[in-house]
């Protein structure tokens, strides 16, 4: 299966399992451009998954649900992005599926709670390198939805 998940944000995290296993992450930023509408952060968004989905398509897409954000700007921000998202996949039939921060946490490190640390020296125990903690949460999340993948 080629699996995307992503750390939706201003800077999002994402990793890809392609159909032959590898795994490919990185962290893209979306940070408006100067002289740009509000909307097109999101307009780049969706350019992105465009070209992440490429000719090989993806069989299932997961996001990180966040519940609680630092203010309401993180909010709008974040609304906007799993907008975008959730109708980019409706738009071309791809399953998808949020999955709460804590689930992602604990099944990384053991603990609900871990900190941002604590998510990057997991995904380094496991042999990456992330560049930032979104790429670290969007490795786990990978994790974690192949590890679903495996018991069903």
């Amino acid at each position: 299966m080629i699996i995307l998940t992503v750390d939706l944000g201003t800077q999002t995290g994402w990793a890809l399992q392609t159909r032959e296993g590898h795994i490919l992450s990185g962290s893209e930023s979306f940070k408006p451009h100067r002289f740009e509408g509000g909307g097109m952060r999101f307009l780049r968004f969706k350019r992105w998954l465009t070209e992440v989905k490429g000719a090989d398509g993806l069989d299932a897409v997961f996001f990180e649900e966040v519940r609680a954000h630092a203010g309401v700007d993180a909010a709008h921000v974040y609304g906007g992005f799993m907008g975008q998202l959730t109708a980019w996949c409706e738009h071309h039939q791809i399953p998808y599926q949020g999955v709460p921060v804590g689930t992602i946490k604990k099944h990384a490190t053991g603990k609900g709670n871990a900190s941002k640390a604590n998510m990057l020296e997991a995904a380094r125990q496991r042999g990456f390198t992330p560049v930032d903690d979104n790429e670290a949460d969007a490795l786990a999340l990978l994790q974690w939805a192949i590890s679903q993948e495996q018991t069903s």
